[in-house]
């Protein structure tokens, strides 16, 4: 069994306050509340926020309800708590009247939990988000030369728990390919106002041909024959809903740095790589540099969001073609790394980047010191 980075959940424990557990379908947040609740031994109730007697209940906003509810219990935990319309409103009746109650709610779709219980939750809640397997959960268990060797099948396959923990590359592809088909975009199809499951299907296999590059809106909106407003409105839910991350171009000084430019990255290689049908082996592709640069981000993104290491991420490059994969703005400064999945030859920072930025650290990552960067 992979031990997640939140295991503990009772370190988040905390008077009057929430734990909210968000990440994508399938990537284990049931798992890990069930093996926290066998284990503690706190009087708990676990229900699910799609038993309609729930919904009702905490929906309704009546404290006499509430109340009995969640009389004689230590812990209340919510699976799959985005199904309840107003739930922010329920957890913060519960969290503001029972300050010895300990509350954990869990949620695939940010872009639905996240608005329902932000504004009710101000103050009373922690955020965690649950990515697919890391790096760093995985080397808990496994040195670094073992972490190496199973690289290639990391860049194809991802980290989806049941691809991680599979026996073979057959069940390793009919897994994905079913999570991509049946979940992947369940949550985006469940909103109301979406109906357009071939055009979301159409724009994520786009997006997936160009990981790394700069996307151009206009260029996606005539391909897809939808308007420009549309394809934004798509992407944003995309991104809320954990199957892709936006990042924008950064630009301090230089007015030949670009600025209005944005690149998409995949949560997950292996989500990427089913979205096209792709399992081949690296050394039968033409895209390793972008398997290799999703990898990178992803694993980077998951650092910082379990270490809490605040920061943005940016992309830099100057309408001249001087670029650097990934910029990071923490404290003030500037940090460049530069994916780089080939190490015969050397790669420097560009002249532009160290005259503009002087005070700004550059990296090339590699697989010979990913694992320094990433874990």
């Amino acid at each position: 069994m992979i031990k997640r980075f939140y295991d503990n959940l009772e370190d988040y424990f905390t008077p009057n306050r929430a734990v909210i557990l968000f990440g994508p379908r399938q990537i284990g947040k049931t798992t890990l509340l069930n093996n926290f609740l066998a284990r503690t031994n706190l009087k708990y109730r676990l229900d699910s926020g799609e038993d309609i007697n729930i919904k009702k209940i905490l929906s309704s906003q009546d404290f006499r309800l509430i109340d009995e509810y969640v009389a004689k219990a230590d812990l209340i935990a919510i699976d799959e708590a985005q199904q309840i319309p107003n739930i922010g409103m329920g957890l913060k009746i519960i969290v503001d009247h029972h300050s010895d109650k300990k509350v954990i709610a869990t949620g695939s779709s940010s872009f639905d939990l996240a608005k329902q219980v932000g504004e009710p939750l101000t103050g009373r809640k922690w955020d965690l988000t649950l990515y697919p397997v890391s790096q760093i959960e995985l080397s808990a268990d496994m040195n670094r030369y073992d972490l190496k060797q199973r690289l290639e099948e990391y860049l194809i396959f991802g980290g989806y728990p049941e691809i991680i923990t599979a026996d073979n590359r057959s069940d390793k592809i009919a897994i994905l390919e079913n999570i991509a088909g049946s979940y992947l975009f369940k949550d985006i199809l469940e909103f109301d106002a979406i109906r357009g499951s071939n055009l979301i299907l159409s724009l994520v296999r786009l997006l997936a041909f160009q990981v790394g590059h700069e996307v151009s809106l206009n260029e996606l909106a005539n391909q897809l024959d939808m308007n420009v407003r549309t394809v934004e409105r798509y992407l944003d839910l995309l991104e809320k809903t954990f199957v892709v991350c936006r990042v924008g171009a950064y630009s301090r000084n230089l007015r030949s740095e670009v600025r209005s430019k944005q690149k998409y990255y995949f949560f997950d290689n292996g989500i990427r790589n089913a979205v096209i049908g792709q399992f081949n082996s690296l050394d039968s592709r033409n895209d390793v540099g972008q398997l290799w640069e999703n990898f990178i981000f992803t694993e980077r993104m998951k650092k910082r969001s379990y270490h809490r290491i605040h920061g943005r991420t940016y992309f830099w490059r100057t309408y001249d073609q001087h670029e650097i994969d990934f910029v990071e703005e923490r404290d003030g400064k500037l940090y460049g790394f530069e994916c780089k999945w080939s190490e015969k030859r050397e790669v420097k920072a560009p002249k532009e980047w160290l005259s503009t930025y002087p005070e700004a650290e550059f990296q090339v990552v590699t697989p010979a010191n990913y694992l320094d960067y990433i874990t």
